[in-house]
């Protein structure tokens, strides 16, 4: 598609508990941002509940869009696509974001773009600097742990996944386990600082292989803990955050090595995706590594870690320049794997 002009897309997020809309400018330039999330009810469950979070987006998306839309001083008649998280995440609240941005495109005949959570979160990093292809892509979430080498805008190679759990659903099991708050990945990365390494883990997938693997480890410290309770022992529990997230981010950093190694002649930058990328400890030892191979790192903000509509209009982007639209026939989908997927292209 020939682009004479700035492209303006509105952007949907609402696949968990975080209801938030956002207008980006050609892909790269945030105009405005609102994120309404829903943590402190769900913190009283313990995790997020569906139902509740589908009907608090329900509640809560009308008045987002508003938000919005003041802080551009912008109305919808002047974006030039609207572009709406489809998969995967928790169906109610894909529901909500899916419909509504399809009455948005058909009220205001406005082009649909179907757009993945996970692109979203690799697109993110435009927000930091423009991406340099070919590059090699770390995606980290509470669903995917992944080595993907991008040679172009929404070109994917996966050169190594997970085999079992994610990084971030081992995080939140552990956090249970140590009986922490929601949300439990920050608060292991909090009580982690506060520990030492005392406690011997098993190093899951500790081979050459780019593939990683988790729940090893996550079973170790479910069994090590209830092992230490019932020996009448007090599980430190300082320690313990402390001792799994040294393993668990020396797997991520080691496997992350040896794609920099493998592929370094064939690679710009290294990118990095995902609500886990907001860890702190993940983040200054992937920043050493890339200082020594001598290889850019970009990481996003704190803000644009997290889950956020940003990320979705930006990764709309490349979709709105190849006329990748999406008509109203266009369905939530709770799972979906990302790199084999078919194009979203309902008119097809």
């Amino acid at each position: 598609m020939l682009v004479k002009k700035d492209v303006y897309i509105l952007g949907i997020e609402s696949s968990c508990d975080e209801t938030s809309i956002s207008i980006v400018k050609n892909g790269y330039e945030e105009i405005a941002t609102t994120v309404l999330t829903q943590m402190d009810t769900h913190a009283l469950y313990g995790g997020v509940v569906p139902e509740i979070a589908s009907r608090m987006h329900t509640e809560n998306i009308t008045m987002v869009l508003e938000d919005v839309l003041k802080k551009a001083n912008m109305s919808v008649d002047q974006v030039d696509a609207i572009a709406v998280t489809y998969a995967p995440g928790l169906l109610g609240g894909l529901l909500v974001g899916v419909e509504f941005a399809k009455v948005l495109s058909l009220v205001y005949d406005k082009p649909l773009i179907a757009t993945h959570h996970i692109a979203g979160h690799i697109y993110a990093n435009n927000l930091v600097d423009r991406l340099e292809f070919p590059l090699l892509a770390l995606v980290v979430s509470g669903g995917h742990t992944e080595l993907v080498k991008m040679s172009g805008d929404y070109q994917f190679e996966v050169l190594g996944t997970t085999k079992d759990d994610a990084i971030g659903e081992c995080y939140d099991k552990v956090a249970r386990v140590l009986d922490l708050p929601y949300p439990g990945g920050p608060n292991v990365e909090k009580y982690a600082l506060k520990g030492e390494h005392t406690y011997e883990l098993p190093k899951p997938m500790d081979n050459d292989s780019l593939d990683f693997s988790f729940s090893g480890l996550k079973s170790a410290v479910i069994n090590l803990s209830h092992n230490e309770i019932q020996r009448g022992h007090e599980v430190r529990k300082y320690d313990l955050a402390k001792s799994f997230q040294d393993v668990a981010v020396e797997q991520v950093v080691r496997k992350t090595k040896l794609a920099i190694d493998k592929y370094k002649d064939e690679i710009k930058e290294v990118i990095v995706a995902g609500g886990v990328s907001a860890n702190g400890y993940l983040r200054d030892e992937l920043k050493k590594l890339c200082d020594e191979e001598n290889i850019k790192l970009s990481i996003p903000p704190l803000k644009y870690c997290t889950d956020n509509a940003t990320m979705i209009a930006c990764a709309a982007y490349p979709q709105f320049l190849k006329g990748d639209f999406a008509d109203l026939s266009l369905r939530a989908q709770s799972q979906e794997y990302f790199f084999s997927s078919p194009s979203v292209n309902n008119n097809q």
